[in-house]
């Protein structure tokens, strides 16, 4: 086998099967991921790998091949993978662009084949949902730009008044702190303020008013700070002393009545000896006496407000912990949906498997004698000339249960000489379970016929294999190279009123001679 360095930029696996609008068959299988095969290479033990599989599993030097190993025809060194060893597989390749794809989004029509869904479509379509970056929530395509700029959650921004950089969902706590907030003074009406300057902005607002200092005894007077204040105590100062007289008296009153000197007198309802200095500073007394029960006032008040935040905190760490449970109930039904998904797959992969034996056995026959009925052969024609489907492969036949292995494969438009002007109809022999027991190289001659449905003059070409040739050597790929007629049968012969297509229809016959088996 040729040693070709895989030089592919590609970054990606396998195409999913679900793209294919037909059965996957698995000749188009990566052995790797089990998907359709993007940009194919063929290993030496002729399994068909994706590119990006093969060098991920090549990367840290040669390894055996599992499909080998699974199969049960481990052979060393040829089920040895190794990147120098492999080629790409042009051929596979092209059958693979060739095969009809549809689009697997929701809401999308998009038809076309897998050359045009990786080259026009795939990564493009506007129903895919991809995830946000950010917020890790999927939106449309479509919607990504909208979304960033509108929607998301924990999008970045630049605060318009400080240029400082933060999420969306906290602008309001930003607005709250900004120091270059825009603020409106209330008494003058003054706009755009910015925080930082408010302070300095409503000491000095001409119209930024304030109650009297001496309120506390009774002014009612409201002045504005800007220099007018002064001016209200210099003309109220009558005012100000008369409302003071009251207070005045009071304290004179109180003095007046202390005890005298040596005088005992109740005080929290113990009998205590009062000092005549002491007397001077009784009426002083009073007011300390009532700041201590506003204190204690405010300490039962704190107490309580301690009680309500260890409460709280008992509640936080409550939630805390069942979020952390419910975090991991998540997390638990995840896996499970991931397990799922992964068995899922695996069944729609065993059931695509099983359609496809079923498929085999109903035109499988096990006497080398083979009859292919190809119906709807216009548009096949037609298919064939645009190049979307250009070759077509029978289902396989054998000469005997556990015999040779073999199909045919047709080119409704010719191949090589034969392009464009003749049927091409190739003979090939594919992978048995059965091989070991058989004689190689397959020897036996083969005669194909196009079949004349007035049962006349049929269309036969027969030859012997070239036994020197590797399609007629034991396989080790899935089918070995194709060999027979590429002029097998002039176009022009199924032209109008042709017997050999009636009903849009074909049959095409193989016989294989079983002589010396």
């Amino acid at each position: 086998m040729a040693r070709i360095s895989l030089d592919c930029t590609s970054s990606l696996p396998g195409i999913p099967l679900s793209v294919l609008s037909v059965p996957m068959e698995n000749k188009y299988k990566c052995q790797q991921c089990l998907q359709v095969l993007r940009k194919p290479v063929q290993a030496q033990c002729g399994h068909r790998f994706c590119v990006h599989c093969f060098k991920q599993l090549t990367s840290s030097g040669p390894k055996p091949c599992e499909a080998c190993r699974q199969e049960e025809i481990y052979e060393e060194p040829i089920s040895i993978l190794n990147s120098t060893e492999a080629f790409p597989d042009n051929a596979a390749g092209r059958e693979i662009a060739s095969l009809p794809a549809r689009c697997l989004n929701q809401g999308c029509n998009w038809t076309g084949s897998i050359k045009e869904y990786e080259a026009q479509h795939e990564g493009r379509c506007e129903f895919e949902r991809i995830q946000c970056e950010a917020c890790q929530n999927f939106i449309l395509r479509t919607e990504k730009d909208r979304h960033n700029e509108r929607e998301c959650e924990a999008r970045t921004l630049n605060c318009k008044y400080c240029k400082v950089t933060f999420n969306f969902k906290d602008i309001k706590a930003h607005d709250e702190i900004c120091v270059k907030f825009p603020l409106q003074c209330k008494d003058c009406g003054k706009k755009k303020i910015p925080r930082e300057k408010f302070n300095d902005h409503s000491k000095s607002c001409a119209k930024s008013k304030s109650a009297c200092p001496f309120s506390e005894v009774g002014c009612k007077s409201v002045v504005c700070t800007n220099g007018k204040l002064g001016d209200h105590e210099h003309g109220s100062t009558m005012e100000h002393l008369r409302l003071l007289l009251p207070m005045v008296l009071s304290l004179t009153r109180t003095r007046a009545e202390a005890p005298g000197a040596g005088e005992w007198q109740e005080d929290s309802g113990l009998g205590l000896y009062r000092a005549p200095e002491e007397g001077a500073g009784a009426a002083a007394s009073v007011q300390p006496v009532g700041l201590e029960k506003k204190v204690n006032a405010l300490e039962n008040i704190v107490c309580v407000l301690n009680r309500e935040v260890e409460r709280s905190s008992v509640t936080m760490e409550a939630f805390s912990h069942q979020h952390r449970l419910d975090q991991e109930k998540i997390e638990n039904l995840s896996n499970k949906v991931r397990q799922l998904e992964r068995t899922l797959t695996m069944r729609d992969l065993q059931l695509s498997e099983t359609e496809q034996l079923v498929r085999e056995l109903q035109f499988c026959t096990f006497d080398g004698i083979f009859v292919w009925k190809i119906s709807d052969f216009s548009r096949r024609r037609q298919d064939a000339v645009a190049g979307r489907a250009p070759a077509m492969f029978s289902p396989a036949f054998y000469s005997s249960k556990y015999g040779y292995k073999m199909c045919l494969r047709l080119y409704l438009n010719g191949d090589g000489t034969g392009r464009g002007t003749h049927l091409s109809l190739f003979f090939v022999v594919m992978r048995g379970k059965c091989d070991a027991l058989l004689k190689w190289p397959f020897s036996q001659k083969v005669t194909l016929m196009l079949l004349d449905q007035n049962n006349r003059e049929h269309i036969i070409d027969a030859f012997r294999p070239d036994v020197t040739s590797t399609s007629f050597q034991r396989p080790i790929s899935e089918m070995n190279i194709a060999s027979g007629c590429p002029l097998f049968c002039p176009l022009a012969k199924l032209a109008g009123k042709s017997p050999y297509l009636r009903d849009d229809t074909i049959f095409i016959k193989a016989i294989v001679d079983l002589t010396g088996l």
